[in-house]
């Protein structure tokens, strides 16, 4: 079930954004055939096996790609398939024979999603990074932090995933739609450091306005008392974004400040520092839970800080079944929502190999080749 029931998508298996970008694709209805490394997933130390929810909804078939006879059986698959997407160093691909031009020659209207840190080219393209390191050089990460203070990134979130992950599935889609009108596949380059840059751009366009410094806790993303979050009695958090003035105004007006001189100039940086520490004060003498109870609901603009597992029984997210568990994994539902095609429940994650004879006599291997290629269970 989904909007992309009847796609078809090739993912080479790796780490991190390609397949997340496979999931939102199985997600949305999409038969994504993962082509796994032969061996059990524990020799592999990064691996999550069963609680590998980026594998969730995923068809899997476990290939030894150094042989011959597999990479044949990958080109196989490509003559069948809308797309293929792969994670690996720029040149890895070609030199096992499953590059673009490989590819294209077998189909020619196969959109190629090539995800990488660096991008297929330039100084860097042959390092090893990861998330960190690519937004630190975008200038995604500057302003994760407070002035003074060593930038902290939010872990894979804005390089892997937001510039990454979501850049090729939307780089992907786009080149499908093209495909379909003109019959010609193409190479979808989505690096990291390409596409947090892009994130960049509203924040830029704050700088551009004279609103957002690079300066940090200098501009209004990040340096008023009424944009932050801040520390509880119980030790746990709540967030205020109270940006535009009505919304500031309402804010101190809830807390008690309404009449407070200090308060009535909200946007006048030179006071910010002092007020962020009046604030925090504020905070600090009560539990979160009665700042929930004063404030979440309200045009305050005010959220706590809840993890993942305090998320799911939030009555909010509850009711749009935001989190849920499946299988013992607690999981997000799959994002967007569509009326007319929803997305049905999401798939489990399969084991290595899982389905490998089924995927291999789809592709018109005979049985004794797939026994050659197919390791016992």
């Amino acid at each position: 079930m989904g909007v992309l029931t009847g796609l078809r998508v090739i993912e080479i298996g790796g780490l991190g954004p390609a397949p997340f970008c496979g999931m939102l694709l199985a997600d949305m209805g999409a038969d994504v055939v993962l082509v796994e490394r032969a061996g059990p997933r524990g020799a592999d130390p990064l691996s999550l096996g069963k609680n590998a929810i980026v594998n969730r909804g995923k068809r899997s078939v476990a290939l030894d790609l150094k042989d011959p006879a597999a990479v044949d059986a990958v080109l196989r698959l490509v003559d069948g398939a809308d797309a293929l997407i792969e994670g690996m160093r720029p040149g890895v691909m070609e030199r096992l024979g499953l590059g673009p031009e490989a590819c294209h020659a077998r189909n020619p209207r196969l959109v190629y999603g090539r995800m990488t840190g660096w991008g297929q080219d330039g100084p860097l393209a042959q390092a090893a990074g990861h998330d960190i390191n690519y937004i630190a050089l975008s200038g995604a990460l500057w302003f994760s932090g407070a002035p003074g203070a060593p930038p902290m990134a939010p872990a894979t979130l804005v390089g892997d995933l937001g510039g990454g992950a979501l850049y090729l599935a939307m780089g992907v889609l786009a080149a499908l739609l093209s495909a379909r009108e003109t019959g010609v596949g193409q190479v979808i380059d989505a690096a990291i450091v390409d596409g947090s840059a892009n994130l960049m751009n509203l924040l830029l366009s704050a700088h551009a306005a004279g609103q957002q410094p690079f300066e940090r806790g200098q501009g209004l993303l990040d340096g008023p008392h009424w944009y932050g979050s801040y520390a509880c009695a119980d030790g746990r958090f709540v967030s205020v974004g109270a940006l535009e003035p009505q919304f500031n105004a309402l804010l101190f007006a809830k807390l008690g400040l309404g009449d407070d001189p200090d308060f009535r100039d909200a946007y006048d940086a030179r006071r910010w520092p002092r007020l962020r520490e009046r604030l925090a004060a504020l905070f600090a003498t009560q539990p979160r839970a009665h700042w929930v109870a004063l404030l979440e609901g309200s045009d305050a603009c005010f959220a706590p800080v809840l993890t993942a597992r305090e998320g799911l029984a939030h009555p909010h997210l509850a009711a749009r079944g935001v989190y849920a568990r499946r299988d013992g994994v607690l999981q997000a539902a799959p994002a967007p929502r569509f009326s007319a095609t929803p997305s049905g429940e999401p798939g489990a994650v399969p084991a290595r190999g899982e389905h490998g004879a089924r995927i291999l006599r789809e592709a018109g291997l005979p049985d004794d080749a797939i026994a050659r290629l197919l390791p016992p269970a």
